[in-house]
C-alpha cells in the first residue's frame, strides 16, 4: 500500500505540472466541450448528447475567470454540479450530523439512523470507517471546460488536521481525467484514539472520436489507522478535579497512556485497527447508433444517439483488515473476549486478507431514439472471492445476473426506476435485490411525490460467520439469510422547502453482535418505521430556520435500539454584502432522545446490541459558527460542543456528552477550515 500512496503523490506532482500546459483553451475548445457536457455516460444508459446536455452549447469567452464543470457518478444517469452554498458545514466534513462517533475525527462511526446493510451477495462485515473511505459508487467522472482545483485544509483543537487536494482538467475534449487526495489526522482529547486516515483516487473516461467507444477508469484506495482505548474505566472520572486539565490522563481500557502524541507527523498506532483497502476498475462501452451534429459546419460537434450498447467492466478490490495491540490487558481481554493464555501481541491473530475480481458483461438498448434518459439493462457477473488469514488460504465465487429499467421523461414530470439482482450459483447462492422507485411532478405549486419499494435476501456479513478470524469463537456454524423489506414514500414542496418522507421496514432473520463477540440471528419477524421532517422557515430578510426532525420506533421484539426523536435546527443570518461576500453564521443544535445505544467492541471493530447502558444527552449539541466565501475563498470557522461549559464549581468545558457508552464526546472544540479553489 504505502507504493500506492507514492504513486498517488507523483499522479499529484504532474498533475500541477501539467495545468499551465491546458490553461488557455481555444474558443474552439470550449465551444466542442461545452457541447460534451452530459455525452460521456456516468452509467448505462446514461444520458448522451440528448437533453439537458444540448442546452449548454453557448459561445464562451476562453479568457474569462469561469468554467463549466459537471460530473458523473458510474452507475447513476444523471448530470451533477459542484454544490457551493455555505449554510452547512457538514457538505465538506467526513462525519455525516446524523452519525454518532467515539469522541474523534477518525474514530468508528455509525449512522443514529437506522440504516441496515442493504445489499445482497458477499461482504465481509467492517462498516465502521465508511464515512471517511473513497467508494467506487462515489467516485465521480468530470467534463470541465478549465482546468479545476480545490484546495482544503482544516485544523482543529488539539493537532486535529485535514487536507484534501482534488484536480480535473479535460486533456482532449473527449478525454477527462481527475485526482483527488484527502489525509485525516486527528490525536484525539483522550487516550489512545489517534487516527491517521489516507485516501486517493483517480478517474478518467475517454471518448472516441467516433463516438461509439467509451472507456472509464478508476483507481482508489483507503487506508484507516485508528487507535482504540476501549472507552474511559469509568464515567464518574470525567468530573474528579484530577482529570479536569487534561482529559488525556482519564484512564482508559486499552492503550498506554505514554503513547499519546500531539505531533501531526506523528502517525503510530500501537493498539487499535488499521484497515486498507485497493479498487482498479476499467470499464469499456461500444455504442451502435445513428450519427447526427450539432452547429454550423465550421464548428459542428459530431454525436452518435446510441440504440444499442455493448458494456464490459472489470474490477480488481483487496481488503485488509488488522487488529493490533502491543501493551495489551490480558484481564481486558479476558473478561469481555473470553481470550486467556495469550501474549501481548494480537497482531497474528486478528489478520483478514480479501481478494476480489469481478468481469461483469452488460447489454443495454434504449426504446426511445434521441431518449437517453429511457434504457433497459441485461447482464451477467462472474464474482471470484480469495479469503487468506494466519491459518488458511480459501476461495469462493459468485454467479449473479442483474437488469434495470429506467425512464426519465423529457419534460421531467416522470422518473421511473426498475432494477434488481439474483444470486444463481455461488457462495451467495439464492441472495436477490428487487427495487422499485417512482417520482412525480404533481405541479409546479403541488410539488414532487416519491414512492419506493425495496426487498433484498442476502447472506449475512462474513464477519458472523465461524470461518472469520474475528469471531473469537463467538460466531455461528449455521446462518439463515436476512430479509429486509422497505417500504418508502416522500413527498417534496419545493416552494415551501419542506420535504416529508417516511420507510417501513419489515425484517427476518437480523444478524448482530449481543457484547463484545457473540453473535446471534433473531428469527422473529420485527418492523420499524421512521418519520422525517426537513423544512426552511424564512423568519425574516437574512433569518432563517432550517430543522431536520426524525421520529423512530421499532416493535417490542426488535434487537435493534434507536432513540425515539433525532433532531437537528440551525438558526442563521445569512446574505450577500459588499457585491462579493457571501455570509452565513448563526446557531446549530443537535438532540436525540435517551436510549440505550449499542455499545462499540474494539477488536472487530463491530457495533453491538446492548440493553444495559442508557446514553441521554446533559444538553443538546450546540455550535457556533461563521461561514462566509469570497469569490473562489471559503472559510468555515466553528466553536463545537460550548454545551459542555461548566461555570461552578470552577469553569470549564467539562460536561461531555456520550453518543456511545463509556466514549465521551471532547469538551469545547475549535474548528477553522478552507477551501479555495482555482481555475486556470
Amino acid at each position: 500500500m504505502k507504493y500506492c500512496f507514492r504513486f498517488g503523490w507523483i499522479v499529484l506532482l504532474t498533475v500541477f505540472i501539467q495545468t499551465d500546459l491546458f490553461a488557455q483553451p481555444s474558443s474552439n475548445y470550449a465551444n466542442r466541450l461545452n457541447g460534451l457536457t452530459g455525452r460521456f455516460g456516468g452509467s448505462s444508459g446514461g444520458s448522451r448528447g440528448t437533453g439537458a446536455s444540448l442546452d449548454s452549447l453557448k459561445h464562451r469567452d476562453p479568457f474569462e475567470d469561469s468554467l463549466t464543470i459537471r460530473f458523473r457518478y458510474l452507475d447513476d444517469t444523471r448530470s451533477f454540479t459542484f454544490d457551493s452554498s455555505i449554510n452547512d458545514f457538514y457538505n465538506r466534513f467526513t462525519i455525516p450530523y446524523n452519525h454518532v462517533y467515539l469522541g474523534n475525527h477518525g474514530n468508528a462511526t455509525r449512522p443514529i439512523i437506522f440504516t441496515p446493510i442493504d445489499k445482497p451477495g458477499w461482504d465481509a462485515g467492517f462498516h465502521a470507517f465508511d464515512a471517511y473511505a473513497f467508494k467506487p459508487e462515489e467516485a465521480r467522472f468530470f467534463t470541465t471546460t478549465r482546468p479545476y482545483t480545490l484546495l482544503n485544509y482544516l485544523i482543529g483543537s488539539k493537532a486535529e488536521q485535514m487536507i484534501t487536494v482534488h484536480h480535473t482538467q479535460n486533456i482532449r475534449p473527449n478525454w477527462n481525467f481527475s485526482f483527488q487526495y484527502r489525509m485525516i489526522n486527528a490525536p484525539g482529547f483522550f487516550s489512545s484514539q489517534n487516527t491517521n486516515h489516507n485516501n486517493y483516487s483517480f478517474t478518467s473516461w475517454y471518448n472516441s472520436k467516433s463516438r461509439k467507444y467509451t472507456a472509464y477508469f478508476m483507481v482508489l484506495a483507503n487506508k484507516f489507522s485508528s487507535a482504540e482505548n476501549g472507552g474511559i474505566k469509568n464515567d464518574s472520572l470525567l468530573k474528579q478535579e484530577a482529570y479536569s486539565r487534561d482529559r488525556v490522563t482519564v484512564p482508559t481500557n486499552l492503550g498506554a497512556q505514554s503513547e499519546i502524541s500531539r505531533n501531526f507527523f506523528s502517525t503510530k498506532v500501537a493498539t487499535g485497527n488499521k484497515y486498507s483497502n485497493f479498487t482498479f476498475l476499467y470499464r469499456q462501452q461500444y455504442d451502435f447508433g445513428k450519427k447526427d451534429s450539432i452547429g454550423s459546419d465550421s464548428n459542428a460537434v459530431h454525436i452518435l444517439i446510441p440504440r444499442l450498447r455493448l458494456e464490459h467492466t472489470f474490477r480488481y478490490s483487496t481488503y485488509k483488515y488488522q487488529f493490533v495491540d502491543n501493551a495489551g490487558d490480558s484481564t481486558y481481554y479476558a473478561t469481555n473476549y473470553g481470550l486467556t493464555g495469550r501474549n501481548r501481541s494480537f497482531v497474528f491473530d486478528t489478520l483478514d486478507r480479501w481478494r476480489e475480481m469481478v468481469n461483469d458483461f452488460s447489454i443495454i438498448q434504449f426504446p426511445e431514439l434521441g431518449n437517453l434518459q429511457q434504457f433497459i439493462k441485461a447482464g451477467i457477473s462472474l464474482q471470484n472471492i480469495n479469503k487468506t488469514d494466519t491459518s488458511f488460504s480459501k476461495h469462493y465465487y459468485n454467479l449473479f445476473a442483474h437488469g434495470e429499467y429506467r425512464y426519465k421523461s423529457r419534460n421531467k414530470k416522470w422518473d421511473i426506476e426498475l432494477n434488481g439482482q439474483l444470486y444463481i450459483n455461488g457462495l451467495n447462492s439464492g441472495d436477490y435485490a428487487a427495487n422499485a422507485f417512482l417520482r412525480r411532478l404533481i405541479g409546479k405549486k403541488l410539488g414532487y411525490l416519491e414512492l419506493g419499494f425495496h426487498n433484498i435476501n442476502r447472506s449475512p456479513s462474513y464477519i458472523f460467520n465461524g470461518e472469520s478470524s474475528f469471531g473469537f469463537g463467538g460466531n455461528l456454524s449455521s446462518l439463515n439469510k436476512e430479509n429486509i423489506t422497505n417500504i418508502y414514500a416522500g413527498y417534496e414542496l419545493p416552494q415551501y422547502k419542506i420535504r416529508l418522507s417516511g420507510n417501513y421496514y419489515l425484517i427476518s432473520n437480523y444478524t448482530y453482535f449481543t457484547d463484545y463477540y457473540k453473535a446471534q440471528q433473531e428469527a422473529t419477524i420485527f418492523n420499524l418505521i421512521q418519520l422525517r421532517l426537513e423544512k426552511e422557515f424564512r423568519l425574516g430578510r437574512r433569518w432563517h430556520w432550517y430543522t431536520d426532525v426524525v421520529l423512530q420506533k421499532t416493535d417490542g421484539t426488535a434487537p435493534v435500539n434507536v432513540p425515539l426523536i433525532f433532531t437537528r435546527n440551525r438558526l442563521t443570518f445569512e446574505g450577500v454584502f459588499f457585491k462579493n461576500l457571501n455570509l452565513c453564521t448563526g446557531i446549530e443544535l443537535r438532540y436525540h432522545t435517551a436510549y440505550k445505544a449499542d455499545g462499540y467492541s474494539p477488536l472487530n471493530g463491530q457495533f453491538y446490541y446492548q440493553t444495559t447502558e442508557t446514553v441521554r444527552y446533559q444538553r443538546p449539541d450546540i455550535v457556533a459558527f461563521l461561514n462566509f466565501r469570497i469569490r473562489s475563498f471559503t472559510s468555515f470557522i466553528r466553536l463545537e460542543n460550548l454545551n459542555t461549559v461548566e461555570f461552578s464549581p470552577k469553569f470549564g468545558f467539562l460536561s461531555n456528552n456520550f453518543g456511545t457508552p463509556h466514549y465521551p464526546y471532547p469538551g469545547m472544540l475549535v474548528r477553522f477550515g478552507i477551501w479555495w479553489t482555482f481555475v486556470n
